[in-house]
């Protein structure tokens, strides 16, 4: 297909077009793939595993805070909806003169410059009013807004917003099947003056999308940031469009006729498109393939809810996918993709046929290399409780970040940054590790969070409400900031710090394994042949608190430990087939009723096993992070092998971390100020053990 004279020419070989019907091809016989995996049993837990525990805290500012604005053309009903400020993205101008652009959804777009208070910039909703609509859906109103990488010299940018169909006579460009009930709307803006501080210029339309439903909309749009000026990618711009709530009911984000379920890739400056507003660049992947639309890029998406783009090596492109009631996912994107929604949800085949719905979540098919979809190289499930009921979300969400590459936070650099819009829990992954086509997810890790003053907090207490709206932002240096609706207030993340990194290293004891420095519960139960503490026969419950069984002090040393740090190595001699088996280390030790404790198990699925807890005259309170109420961190000990433990304890924090045969990140983690002092300890609950090489460090 020649590219019309509004189009930049590009080259558009004929191998582009072979590679483009081999797609399409693939994309037509993918659909019977559920039907092949439909013999395969239902998963309850797609993905067991949790994201660890990383040891890193990031030290967050409040950088900006916005006026409360309420979703027009209302009345509201859903609570979700009634925030501060829709506030959902942070970007810097290409203009170099610092101000930072972000969209409310309510209609609002406003500029903001380090140490100011945001600045009204444009009305969205004033402007398109009355057709201008976001008071249903978590996703209506002014969606983004993205700038033109020529902005300074042209002024350009470009929005989206929603409109309800009832209150317009305009047309789509593209619709779904179903019925049409809102639009939603890609506006290009040329500012007259781009570096005044309130719009006055000029704007036309250039795409209109019908929607069924109030979800899945047209989510980001933005500019590839890599493209330098004589890249071809430079100046096309990205759409990554929902599904419109309809992909679990049919197949239209299998559909290469729909945009529905997409990324698009579109050049403003052209004309070749269907309404003749916009270029379809001809390296797209189906550009001039018969009844594809060329404005495809990527596709099989349930709801792209942020994209970005690597700004180191060959500037991979990622794209955060919202799933249905059980997987988050992070797909690397190329050209012609399929990530395989609504046949697949991340790496799992998704029944939509599935009479009940907590049975659509199936493992693939032994052959389902044919089918050519494309999986997560990041992904994570919903992790319900055990009583959930599986027809209801649990509510999760995944919202896309960016890889870290930015000069102020050494210890993020070449992680994926992201975290859950919901809880707003914040997680990364090394991209060393997002290895696609792998087979294999990579390993995600939690990130702690601390304000300005070094208190501990969570995203729930800075935006004081259980539901975060959780949301980046990234400036032209690379440097990251945290949004919430809920407040309306922005965060910028300026440091970086270990957990649990108190002064240890004044002194360190060791050499202390004669029995004559230990205090056993029970004497006639332990061993000290010289270079070990042998529990050789297993304790049994006393009175009082629930608390291990037997133990033995180490009597050596200061009387009192506050900071400290235990180094040893342990074994559990009870043989692997007694499956609640188990060792601990003591520490802040008082007296019999009162100490702390981690335990180390091969079981982490109880309340008592693997993890880190108080006796404070009271049965023992479990204060690790890593206990969801149905499982702990993973398995500490599975065998009958030496494994060495590092305990660290502030006392000033309240800080805990337990790190397991030299990992450089904890297994586990807590906070607590229960007990500020005490000796260290080591023995059981109910099993047998061994511990050599102790050494002891404090200040």
């Amino acid at each position: 297909m020649a590219a019309s004279p509004g189009t930049r020419p590009r080259a558009h070989s004929p191998l582009i077009l072979l590679i483009a019907l081999a797609l399409l091809l693939s994309a037509l016989v993918a659909l019977p793939g559920t039907a092949l995996a439909a013999a395969a049993g239902p998963l309850t837990d797609p993905i067991p595993e949790r994201p660890a525990a990383s040891g890193i805290g990031l030290t967050v500012e409040e950088y900006a805070s916005f006026p409360k604005t309420d979703p027009p053309p209302g009345p509201v009903t859903d609570p979700r909806l009634m925030r501060q400020a829709r506030i959902n993205y942070l970007s810097e101008l290409p203009d170099r003169s610092g101000r930072k652009a972000v969209p409310d959804l309510n209609g609002k777009l406003y500029l903001v410059r380090d140490g100011s208070s945001p600045r009204l910039y444009l009305d969205i909703a004033a402007t398109f009013s009355p057709a201008f609509f976001a008071s249903r859906g978590l996703g209506q109103g002014f969606g983004f807004v993205t700038f033109d990488p020529d902005f300074r010299r042209n002024g350009r940018f470009y929005t989206v917003h929603t409109e309800l169909a009832s209150a317009t006579t305009a047309v789509p460009d593209y619709r779904q099947q179903a019925s049409t009930v809102y639009h939603g709307i890609v506006t290009e803006w040329t500012a007259t003056d781009p570096s005044a501080d309130t719009f006055s210029g000029t704007r036309r339309e250039i795409l209109r999308i019908g929607f069924t439903g109030t979800i899945h909309g047209i989510q980001q749009i933005d500019f590839n940031p890599t493209a330098g000026p004589h890249d071809p990618d430079r100046g096309l711009l990205y759409l990554a469009v929902g599904d419109g709530g309809q992909g679990v009911r049919n197949t239209e984000p299998q559909s290469l006729s729909l945009p529905h379920g997409k990324i698009l890739r579109i050049d403003p400056r052209g004309t070749n498109s269907a309404n003749g507003k916009y270029g379809i660049p001809p390296d797209n992947p189906y550009a001039g393939v018969p009844s594809a639309l060329g404005e495809i890029y990527a596709y099989g998406l349930r709801d792209p809810h942020r994209f970005s783009w690597d700004p180191a090596g060959s500037h991979r492109m990622y794209v955060a996918n919202i799933g249905q009631h059980a997987v988050e996912s992070v797909y690397e994107v190329r050209a012609g993709d399929n990530f395989g929604w609504s046949e697949r949800e991340g790496p799992f085949v998704f029944d939509k046929t599935a009479t009940d719905p907590c049975d659509q979540i199936l493992p693939l098919p032994e052959d389902d290399e044919k089918y050519g979809y494309v999986y997560p190289v990041v992904a994570y499930d919903h992790d319900p409780p055990a009583d959930w009921n599986c027809t209801s979300d649990v509510g999760r969400a995944v919202v896309g970040g960016f890889v870290y590459r930015g000069s102020d936070l050494p210890a993020l650099r070449g992680k994926y940054i992201f975290g859950d819009i919901v809880d707003g829990r914040l997680l990364f992954a090394d991209t060393k590790d997002m290895r696609r086509g792998s087979g294999q997810l990579a390993q995600l890790y939690d990130l702690m969070l601390y304000d300005a003053s070094g208190k501990r907090v969570t995203m729930r207490d800075l935006a004081q409400d259980p539901r975060v709206d959780l949301h980046f932002g990234r400036d032209a240096e690379g440097e990251l900031y945290l949004l919430s609706k809920a407040n309306g207030k922005i965060w910028k993340i300026t440091g970086t710090r270990q957990f649990a990194s108190c002064d240890t290293t004044g002194s360190r004891l060791t050499h202390v394994m004669d029995g004559r420095n230990w205090a056993p519960v029970t004497p006639s139960k332990w061993r000290f042949p010289g270079r070990e503490a042998v529990l050789a026969e297993a304790g049994v419950q006393r009175p009082g608190p629930r608390r291990p069984y037997e133990y033995a002090v180490l009597t050596a040393g200061p009387a009192a430990y506050g900071d400290v740090r235990i180094d040893a190595e342990v074994r559990i001699d009870t043989p692997v087939e007694t499956t609640n088996r188990d060792v601990i280390v003591v520490f802040d030790y008082q007296s019999d009723t009162r100490f702390s404790y981690v335990h180390l198990s091969q079981d982490n699925t109880i309340y008592p096993h693997n993890g880190i807890f108080v006796v404070d005259d009271a049965d023992r309170l479990r204060i690790d992070d890593q206990w969801n109420g149905t499982t702990g961190a993973p398995p500490a000990i599975t065998d009958t092998a030496w494994h060495k433990v590092r305990v660290v304890r502030c006392a000033g924090t309240g800080e805990i971390a337990v790190y397991v045969d030299g990992s450089k990140r904890p297994l586990m983690t807590a906070v607590d100020t229960t007990l500020a002092s005490g000796r260290v300890g080591f023995g059981s609950f109910d099993n047998t053990g061994r511990l050599r090489g102790l050494r002891v460090s404090s200040p």
